[in-house]
């Protein structure tokens, strides 16, 4: 593809602008939308509005903003351009949603995607437990931990106990022989043919 040039004009608006100003196509040769972003957003709003009225829908009022400012429609605060990531294919250039906003989000889809549970259900668990971790007892619970063969939450775990879980790779084996290992009582293994050991019962 050829060098953009340093300005467009808006086959809408008519306006010579930098290329900044109009968001990507990579269906165009210059890979830029033949409208600018302020008149996509005009163009946008206006179909919003002719759409919601066809099926009798409140319309959203257009919020006037300080310049390098949005607002977000899923908490309602106005904040700078720097709280929200970019979006090269939006009219304004930006994602539809704060950063903070997306933050929270995607822990609500991770709970569900991984655990199969709301963000208030695992407030649940954490408050039958005290606000404490499960096997220490003495951390605060901070992370779902749940059975790797059958998926099924088990509770919440502090960072280490869950990572320890991890290293036993879920085995009460393992976790009885290193609990008892840890009182002093070592499970040594006895040599009774070549390669195979024999454990203390």
């Amino acid at each position: 593809m050829a060098a953009e040039p340093n300005a467009k004009q808006c086959t809408r608006c008519k306006r010579d602008l930098p290329v900044a100003a109009f968001a990507r196509d990579k269906n165009r040769r210059d890979g830029l939308q033949v409208h600018c972003r302020e008149c996509v957003a005009e163009y946008s709003a206006a179909h919003y509005r002719r759409r919601r009225e066809a099926v009798g829908k409140p319309v959203r009022e257009k919020v006037d903003v300080p310049v390098g400012h949005k607002l977000c429609r899923t908490c309602g605060e106005v904040k700078p351009h720097s709280e929200w990531h970019r979006n090269a294919t939006a009219s304004d250039g930006l994602s539809t949603r704060c950063k903070a906003c997306r933050a929270v989000q995607g822990r609500q889809g991770h709970l569900k995607r991984q655990y199969g549970i709301t963000e208030a259900e695992r407030d649940e668990l954490v408050a039958s437990q005290v606000g404490v971790c499960c096997i220490c007892l003495a951390a605060p619970a901070a992370h779902v931990d749940h059975c790797h063969e059958t998926g099924r939450v088990r509770g919440v775990l502090c960072f280490s106990c869950n990572a320890a879980l991890g290293q036993f790779k879920d085995r009460p084996d393992v976790i009885r022989r290193a609990a008892t290992y840890v009182e002093g009582n070592a499970w040594k293994p006895t040599l009774v043919a070549p390669g195979v050991y024999r454990l203390p019962s």
